[in-house]
């Protein structure tokens, strides 16, 4: 692979309010070379990205309308999926743990030298070279797991890279997120394909048996073991081995499955012989197993050796635009195995499946659309309406979340003397009290929303530019927290 010349063009935008280090970095990329915008604030940053495709994008954390770590996410979600820099003149553990988990290309502390910028930048451009010239994605076979998000592009896009080696694979993620459906696409995508895929449900495995399910046994090695019996590792050999829910694998057998995983070789229970079983291990779990490990529920260093690479599905409410093409994929199936008429999808009907968190994730959503389908099996149409009560009570809920509850008031008495003070002219009156109370409700708004404008942009149901404006026109700081 060829390196990437400074002379390659790349679109860069830079996000910090201070404009003499804009106009610095500005001068020293176009140098270099590339096509370099600014933005001074987040509302702005936003608005470029969502028109333009960049490269790269240098984000300042500390902005006048939020915190830039708050928007990462976002920035590489949007056109042209851009690497992000962080640079901060306020580094700290926290937010350079935040920044990675974002998966920013890296958290620089400023003052920064050139040189590292010019490091960042290059090594940046490499790499997204080479996603671009080599996406793993391409070939990869995976007709269950629906949806195109980011989110789930990412994940997936390290499912194939994993398919294509052998090293063991840890999924996470929570309850019903697909991690068994993940587990078998790296196996039908991987060259052990035509071998089984042998699922090893270890919630579900007896303290006293775990190591006679696992390893096999003898005739005879304990009660009631009337004829021998293979093991599910040796049934795995040349093909993959899945432990789902690892993390209540048996402490007792633990320790035994460790030796199995560094030899690949075993005894069964009552026998003298090793065997050997050449399986390729992916496990799954819903738990923190740092979490076990220091509770002494997990040995260690069985965990360094399950996650030699780690792949976390987001929950449902972080791929929210994966409902629509989810129920859609979901329902068509059942069309397709009743026989009946496919069904169109209104616009409620994805708006309130949207508003729904899924604590259950995409299990619970399938569970919830074959409770539709039964009951609505031969409408052609499928609406807000037809979905569960509770889910419709949550959309309405979180519609009118922000609306004041009407309060009874009882007016003054009139007084039997006129006012000391002048009465004010109606129009100016009602300028005033309005503007009051525009006030008081944006300083409650921005300590509710901890400063965060968007965030107050959700709740209030203001557009963010029309925010801005009212903020700047009762100067109330984006950025507010009580004294």
């Amino acid at each position: 692979m060829e390196n990437i010349k400074k002379a390659s063009a790349a679109k860069l935008l830079i996000v910090d309010d201070d404009i003499e280090i804009c106009d610095s970095l500005t001068r020293v990329f176009v140098d270099a070379g590339h096509l370099v915008a600014c933005a001074h604030t987040l509302d702005s940053a936003l608005e470029k990205v969502g028109q333009e495709s960049f490269d790269v994008v240098f984000l300042d954390v500390r902005l006048p309308d939020g915190s830039g770590l708050d928007y990462l996410s976002a920035i590489k979600k949007s056109r042209g999926t851009p690497e992000v820099i962080v640079m901060t003149g306020y580094a700290d553990v926290q937010g350079a743990e935040e920044a990675i988990k974002a998966n920013a290309w890296d958290y620089l502390q400023k003052p920064v030298s050139l040189s590292a910028l010019d490091q960042a930048l290059e090594n940046t451009l490499q790499y997204r070279a080479q996603k671009i010239v080599r996406d793993p994605l391409a070939g990869f076979a995976r007709p269950a797991i629906v949806g195109e998000s980011s989110a789930l592009h990412n994940c997936l896009r390290i499912a194939a890279q994993c398919a294509a080696n052998e090293a063991n694979v840890l999924v996470t993620g929570e309850s019903g997120t697909g991690k068994e459906l993940l587990a078998r696409a790296i196996h039908e995508n991987s060259k052990r394909a035509d071998r089984l895929f042998v699922v090893v449900d270890c919630s579900s495995l007896p303290d006293n048996l775990a190591e006679s399910i696992l390893m096999g046994h003898n005739r005879g090695a304990f009660t009631n073991a009337h004829r021998s019996e293979t093991g599910l590792i040796k049934h795995a050999d040349g093909g993959t081995l899945f432990l789902d829910e690892v993390g209540e694998l048996p402490l007792a057998v633990q320790k035994a499955f460790l030796r199995v995983l560094e030899n690949r070789r075993f005894r069964p229970v009552g026998d003298l012989t090793e065997v050997s079983s050449d399986f390729r291990l992916i496990s799954a779990t819903n738990k923190n197993l740092d979490e076990l490990v220091k509770g002494g529920l997990f040995r260690e260093d069985l965990l360094f050796r399950l996650r030699s690479v780690t792949i976390r599905i987001p929950p449902l409410r972080e791929r929210i635009e994966d409902i629509a093409s989810l129920a859609r994929h979901h329902l068509l199936r059942r069309c397709a195995e009743y026989k009946v008429e496919e069904k169109e999808l209104s616009a409620s009907f994805i708006k309130v499946l949207e508003t729904y968190p899924w604590p259950g994730n995409v299990r619970e959503l399938f569970h919830t659309l074959d409770g539709v389908f039964a009951l609505a099996r031969d409408e052609s149409i499928l609406f807000g309406r037809h979905l569960p009560e509770y889910i419709r009570v949550h959309a309405a809920r979180t519609g009118l979340k922000n609306v004041p509850e009407p309060v009874e008031e009882t007016a003054p008495p009139v007084p039997d003397e006129e006012p000391s003070k002048p009465v004010k002219p109606w129009k100016r009156f009602r300028k005033d009290v309005l503007g009051d109370a525009e006030r008081s409700y944006l300083v409650s708004l921005m300590r509710q929303a901890d400063g965060n404008v968007r965030e107050a942009s959700d709740i209030s149901g203001l557009s963010v530019p029309r925010l801005y404006e009212l903020l700047r026109k009762h100067r109330v700081k984006s950025r507010f927290m009580p004294e």
